[in-house]
């Protein structure tokens, strides 16, 4: 049996060496992807400094937006306005409705955030362990297809 493939509120966790991030210090994965014939992969993923914007971002949703739809105890972290689990079908549906009206190319999915997000973490300096921790990659050559870095990074590189 799996679980919710989005988030609940009770995943999200202090950092005690991030205390200004308050609850949203870190992130449990409970039911990350799991390897042939194996439980799903449970990890810890940590607010980095570099995206601290996010804390306000979900300050917001959870305590203004999120409130608003008076989930009453709905453990799911992203709860619609009729209190059910917003499902990944429909983060794909919105990602989509945005991606068009900011004008970007029809190839850009809602996975290419993971993408990006794994790109940032290595042009900030991140240890490639520590990515591949946070991104829950068993080998770090799955992390490497992941990963797309710029051409000014590659540029400082070099320079340095």
């Amino acid at each position: 049996m799996t679980g919710p493939a989005t988030p609940d509120l009770s995943d999200l966790r202090h950092n005690p060496r991030a205390k200004a991030y308050g609850r949203f210090g870190a992130l449990e994965v409970r039911f990350g992807k799991a390897s042939r014939s194996s439980p799903p992969k449970r990890r810890t993923v940590l607010t980095v400094p570099e995206i601290d914007w996010i804390v306000p971002v979900l300050e917001e949703w959870v305590d203004e937006v999120r409130a608003g739809f008076s989930p009453g105890g709905h453990p799911a972290l992203w709860a619609t306005e009729r209190c059910g689990r917003l499902g990944l079908r429909r983060l794909d549906e919105v990602f989509a409705e945005i991606r068009d009206h900011a004008g970007l190319p029809d190839e850009l999915e809602l996975h290419c955030l993971r993408h990006t997000y794994i790109t940032h973490l290595i042009e900030f300096g991140y240890p490639e362990r520590f990515v591949q921790q946070q991104v829950g990659h068993v080998y770090a050559s799955t992390t490497a297809l992941y990963t797309w870095v710029s051409d000014e990074y590659r540029n400082r590189l070099l320079e340095a």
